[in-house]
C-alpha cells in the first residue's frame, strides 16, 4: 500500500491510510466505543451505498452485521405508523355499582341472576356478567349458595335456647378438692351456680339439677343442655332435665372444644379469681353469677353483663391522706419507716400460780352442786 501511494502520488490515498491507521490506534486503547443515534444513522446510510464485500474492510470499530441491523431498524421506524387509540368497554357507572351491592346485602337470598332481573325492571341496561363481576369485586359470592348460614351464624341464632354445664375443680389451702357445678347460658354468658361439693356423685348431681330448675321460670326458653360424658351425669340427671323440656346433648369423648363455652368460663374463673385467692367465699352468688370476662356487646348488668366496678377517685398531689379503715388500721405502711405496733409490744406475762391461788381455784363454790 505504501509503495502504491508513493508511486501514484495521490494525496487522497495517503489521507485515507492515515485515517485508518489512527482508527487502529484508537481501537487498541478503547474497548467498546459509544454511538449516538446520529452516528448509527450515518453509518447505516453509508453501508447501504457500499458493496457488501467491502463493508468488512471499511468498518473497523463496528461489525458489518451491527450496521445492517441499524439500517433495518431505521427502515422499520420510518414506515411504522403511530398507534391509534382503540377505546375499550366503558367503565361501570359508580351509581349502578352501589345499587348492585346494596341489593345483594339487603337481600341475601338473591343471586346475581335475580339482581340482574331487578335491574332490568328498574330500567338499567346491564348484562348479567357485569352484575357477577361487580359482586365478585366487592367480595360477595354472586351465586345463590351464599344464603346458607355458616356454623358460627347457625350457633349464634340457636344460642338463646342452649345452655352448657361442667364441673370446675378447686383445691383449697388444705389440699381439699371441691367440685363446682355450674351452668352457663350461651347467649348471654350468664352463669348459674348449681352447687359445690367435695364428693360429686350421680344422686348429688341429679338433686343439684332439680334445685337449679326450681330457680328457672316456668316459661324458660332453654331447649338443649351441652354436657360431657362424666360419670356424674347419669340417666336420672337427663330425666330431670327432660321433665322441664330440656334435651341433654352429650359431647364426644376427648373433644373439649365441643363444650367450648363451659371450658372457657373455667379458664376465666381460674385466671381472674382462683389464681389470686384460695377462698371460695368470694365466688358469685348462685342466682346472680355472671361471667367475669367482658360480656357480649358490652351489655350492662341487666342485659347479661358483668357488674360495674366501683372505681376509687385518684389521689392528686396535695390531697389529704385517706383515714385508715377499722379493718386495715393494723397494717404496716412500708413507705413510712414506722415499725409495727404489735412488734414492739412485749409478750404478756404468764400468771404465777402460788399455793394460795391454787387453793382459791380448787375451793368449792357455795352454790355449786356437789
Amino acid at each position: 500500500r505504501f509503495r502504491w501511494v508513493f508511486a501514484s502520488g495521490d494525496s487522497r490515498d495517503a489521507e485515507i491510510l492515515a485515517l485508518r491507521h489512527q482508527i487502529l490506534v484508537l481501537q487498541r486503547q478503547i474497548g467498546r466505543p459509544q454511538f449516538t443515534d446520529a452516528d448509527r444513522t450515518i453509518l447505516a446510510v453509508l453501508a447501504s451505498a457500499m458493496e457488501r464485500a467491502r463493508q468488512r474492510t471499511a468498518f473497523l470499530i463496528v461489525r458489518p452485521e451491527t450496521v445492517l441491523r441499524w439500517h433495518r431498524r431505521l427502515v422499520a421506524r420510518h414506515w411504522t405508523q403511530p398507534p391509534t387509540a382503540t377505546p375499550g368497554r366503558p367503565a361501570i357507572d359508580p351509581e349502578l355499582r352501589r345499587l348492585v351491592i346494596r341489593l345483594a346485602r339487603e337481600n341475601p337470598t338473591w343471586g346475581y341472576r335475580r339482581i340482574h332481573g331487578e335491574l332490568l325492571r328498574l330500567g338499567y341496561s346491564v348484562a348479567a356478567s357485569t352484575v357477577w363481576k361487580i359482586l365478585r369485586a366487592a367480595g360477595i359470592n354472586p351465586t345463590s349458595d351464599r344464603t346458607g348460614p355458616s356454623w358460627s351464624e347457625f350457633i349464634r341464632s340457636q344460642a338463646k335456647g342452649v345452655i352448657a354445664t361442667d364441673f370446675a375443680c378447686v383445691d383449697t389451702a388444705l389440699l381439699r378438692r371441691c367440685h363446682i357445678l355450674f351452668v352457663i347460658e350461651v347467649a348471654s354468658r350468664r352463669v348459674h351456680l348449681a352447687g359445690i361439693t367435695t364428693n360429686s356423685s350421680g344422686p348429688w348431681t341429679t338433686q343439684a339439677a332439680r334445685n337449679l330448675l326450681m330457680r328457672f321460670p316456668d316459661t324458660h326458653r332453654f331447649r338443649f343442655l351441652v354436657r360431657d360424658g362424666a360419670g356424674q351425669f347419669t340417666a336420672s340427671f337427663d330425666t330431670v332435665l327432660a321433665g322441664s323440656g330440656i334435651t341433654s346433648i352429650r359431647t364426644p369423648p376427648r373433644a373439649p372444644q365441643a363444650n367450648a363455652y363451659a371450658e372457657r368460663w373455667v379458664r376465666t374463673l381460674r385466671h381472674e379469681l382462683l389464681d389470686r385467692t384460695n377462698h371460695l367465699e368470694r365466688t358469685p352468688a348462685p342466682s346472680t353469677a355472671r361471667r367475669v370476662r367482658r360480656p357480649l356487646q358490652q351489655s350492662p348488668t341487666a342485659q347479661g353483663g358483668t357488674a360495674a366496678r366501683t372505681q376509687r377517685p385518684r389521689r392528686r398531689h396535695g390531697d389529704q391522706p385517706r383515714p385508715a379503715d377499722s379493718a386495715t388500721h393494723h397494717l404496716r405502711r412500708t413507705h413510712q419507716r414506722v415499725p409495727h405496733r404489735r412488734l414492739n409490744q412485749p409478750p404478756p406475762a404468764k400468771p404465777h400460780l402460788t399455793d394460795s391461788s391454787f387453793d382459791a381455784l380448787t375451793a368449792p363454790r357455795p352454790n355449786a352442786p356437789t
